[in-house]
């Protein structure tokens, strides 16, 4: 597997459920994004959807989030913006029977963030021959992740902590 998805070995697939049952072939889906032609990768994002992010998720959501995020920072993979559509249909999906998995699937997807914020920012210019796919597809999925992020609201997840207000001003003469 190299070091892209190397760390899937580490996951216990075959106890984790996604929406037909066993997750154990999760890993042999994300490898297809991640090295498949376009049509292979763009079949395998949809199976991958269907499985994980259909409302509801599933205990294996939240295992298979982290290397969405390796797959949505690595330049080769064919759908980068694919992969993005797919963490913020995560970020919108839940199950109520589960809140634990939904939350443990929201954690995962803002946990990403950095990497959300690195993607939108990426600069737009000509892209090299050897490219994957076009800068600004990226940047747009990753920007309306952001968003999603940002102003993500549900019954299963804390609401955020308020902000810290300002010190005071200290008073004319004070220092």
């Amino acid at each position: 597997m190299g070091t892209v998805l190397g760390a899937m070995r580490n996951v216990r697939w075959h106890e984790l459920q996604h929406a037909y049952g066993s997750a154990s072939q999760v890993p042999v889906v994300l490898s297809r994004i991640a090295w498949g032609d376009a049509p292979n990768a763009d079949e395998a994002l949809g199976d991958l959807g269907r499985w994980i992010g259909t409302p509801p998720v599933f205990d294996s959501t939240a295992a298979t989030v982290p290397f969405l995020w390796e797959l949505a920072g690595t330049d080769s993979v064919q759908d980068r913006a694919g992969v993005l559509d797919l963490l913020a249909t995560i970020l919108a999906a839940g199950n109520d029977g589960h809140p634990a998995w939904t939350r443990a699937a929201h954690e995962a997807v803002a946990a990403g963030r950095a990497t959300a914020a690195r993607l939108a920012d990426a600069p737009v210019g000509p892209a090299p021959a050897t490219a994957g796919p076009p800068v600004q597809s990226v940047r747009a999925a990753a920007t309306r992740l952001l968003d999603a992020t940002d102003g993500h609201t549900c019954p299963a997840c804390p609401a955020p902590a308020p902000a810290p207000a300002p010190a005071p001003a200290p008073a004319p003469g004070e220092a």
